[in-house]
C-alpha cells in the first residue's frame, strides 16, 4: 500500500478512525477494531501540534488499552501501545518524566515478542528500545525542543532533524539513532497499515 502524500496519508487514517468509531458503536467489545482506532489515532497524532498531539497519543493508549482488556495477548495492540508510548515520551521534555513512559514501552515490546517470537519488527523494537531514553536525552542536550521538532516521529524520521546537529563530532552518532529509532517507528506504520488492510477498509472518497 503506497501512501503518496502526507495528506492522502492523513485523509486515509482519518476514514480510518471514523469507520473504527462507527464500528465500536455497533461492537464495543471488538479487539481488533479498537486495535485499528488505537492506531489511527497514533498516525494521526503525527500531524498536531505538541500538545494536541500528546492528547492524541493518550486517545490512543486509552483505546489500546481496551483492545487488550478484552485480548491481553493481542500483540498487535501491545505493539502499538508500545509505540503510543514511546512517541509520547519523545514530545515531555522532562527525562524523569519520560522515563516511565520509556520503560513502559519496553515491557510492552518485550510482551509483544513473547506473544509472537518469529516476527522481526517486534523483535528489532524490542532491542533498540533500551537506546530510546539516550536517545531522548541527546536531543534535548543538543538544545532540541518539541516545540520546535513536533510530533515524535517527525523527531525522528524528520529530513531536517539530522542536518540540525551541530559538529562534526556529534554528526554520524547522532544519525546512526535516527536511522535505528526512524526504523523502529516506520516499521510501527507499516504494522498499522497492513492491519487495516486485513480488515479491507475501504479508501476515502477522492476529494
Amino acid at each position: 500500500m503506497e501512501m503518496q502524500s502526507d495528506f492522502d496519508r492523513l485523509l486515509y487514517f482519518e476514514h480510518a478512525r471514523r469507520n473504527a468509531e462507527t464500528t465500536y458503536a455497533k461492537n464495543p467489545l471488538d479487539a481488533e477494531n479498537l486495535t485499528r482506532w488505537g492506531g489511527a489515532l497514533l498516525e494521526l497524532s503525527t500531524f498536531q501540534n505538541v500538545q494536541d498531539s500528546k492528547v492524541m497519543i493518550k486517545d490512543a493508549i486509552s483505546k489500546l488499552d481496551e483492545a487488550l482488556a478484552i485480548d491481553p495477548k493481542k500483540h498487535e495492540a501491545l505493539w502499538c501501545i508500545g509505540n503510543a508510548k514511546t512517541s509520547y515520551a519523545f514530545l515531555t521534555p522532562d527525562k524523569d518524566e519520560a522515563k516511565p513512559y520509556f520503560d513502559s514501552a519496553y515491557t510492552y515490546f518485550q510482551q509483544a515478542v513473547n506473544e509472537e517470537p518469529g516476527n522481526e519488527l517486534y523483535r528489532k523494537s524490542y532491542e533498540v528500545a533500551p537506546k530510546a531514553p539516550e536517545l531522548h536525552s541527546e536531543l534535548h542536550k543538543q538544545g532540541f525542543s518539541p516545540e520546535v521538532m513536533g510530533p515524535a516521529p517527525g523527531i525522528i524520521t524528520g529530513p531536517s532533524t539530522s542536518s540540525s546537529v551541530k559538529g562534526p563530532k556529534t554528526q554520524k552518532s547522532s544519525d546512526l539513532k535516527y536511522d535505528i529509532m526512524g526504523w523502529v517507528i516506520l516499521a510501527a506504520t507499516i504494522v498499522v497499515w497492513v492491519g487495516f488492510a486485513k480488515a479491507n477498509i475501504p479508501s476515502p472518497p477522492p476529494q
